[in-house]
């Protein structure tokens, strides 16, 4: 059966009818229509809330639709936190830097360099917190290291910010596990009797870290390395200095090295 030119164009005016009628049901999303106070309201309540889905993508609309003022401001920080307890550090990361790019000048800009180094800084608790008996400073130290010097930016720009005491006490633990991961290298090479190498890592962790706890284990490893090379002189030297300023530490116990043990005193920080 044929169907008459007449019947074919009223069933296409009939579809397209339909089309119009279903798009004209369909309630526009608030995200592309509230005004920049409202959606900045919206993102904020659902921060509050603990929904970030939804936050992040009103902030990220209100962005997007009003890329200049100071709600854009607001908005662009508190989204990089709002990743951040999201979980997504490399977006968090990201948008603080280019908050802290953007708005050098802006009031809050000292939260930024703050957050920008807890990020990193976090990014490795997150890993302990799953794998409760891993040595964290026997694993890469970038985010450790990227973290301390995010802090310390911090606290050389704006030391009398309200968050440059918690960034000092959190760069105190980070330069700990530093240290640990210096004298884990120290005594990779005093294993395998690399002792020239143990003694310069050695060297190193003295000169760099000589406050942290770290110090007296390499002055432990440059004895034996010095023993191990014959060097009797430098052996009763460096031994001397340890007994001096390290006179509890295990080496003189006679039990020393138990690879591995003696870095897991670390109390870790608590903010």
């Amino acid at each position: 059966m044929r169907i008459s030119p007449l019947v074919k164009f009223c069933l296409l005016l009939l579809i397209v009818f339909a089309a119009g009628c279903h798009r004209g049901d369909k309630k526009p999303d608030d995200a592309e229509v509230l005004p920049v106070d409202k959606m900045y309201d919206v993102a904020k309540t659902s921060l509050m809330n603990g929904n970030l889905t939804k936050a992040t993508r009103y902030y990220q609309r209100l962005i997007a639709r009003f890329p200049f003022g100071p709600y854009t401001e607001q908005a662009t920080i508190e989204l990089a936190f709002t990743q951040y307890k999201d979980g997504k550090n490399e977006d968090a990361y990201s948008t603080i830097g280019r908050f802290i790019k953007t708005y050098p000048t802006q009031k809050h800009v000292d939260y930024a360099y703050y957050l920008r180094g807890v990020i990193n800084f976090d990014r490795d608790r997150g890993f302990l917190d799953r794998y409760a008996n891993q040595d964290m400073t026997k694993r890469d130290q970038g985010n450790t290291s990227q973290s301390f010097s995010d802090l310390n930016e911090l606290i050389t720009k704006f030391p009398d910010s309200r968050y440059a005491p918690d960034a000092r006490q959190r760069m105190i633990y980070l330069r700990d596990n530093l240290s640990k991961a210096q004298v884990h290298v120290a005594m990779y090479y005093l294993e395998r009797g690399a002792y020239v190498a143990a003694i310069n890592r050695s060297k190193d962790i003295l000169e760099k870290y000589e406050r942290t706890p770290s110090a007296g284990d390499a002055l432990a490893i440059m004895t034996l390395a010095y023993k191990s090379l014959n060097q009797e002189k430098l052996a009763a030297d460096t031994e001397r200095v340890l007994k001096l300023n390290y006179p509890d530490h295990p080496y003189f116990r006679g039990s020393w090295p138990s690879y591995g043990h003696w870095w897991s005193r670390m109390v870790p920080f608590r903010s």
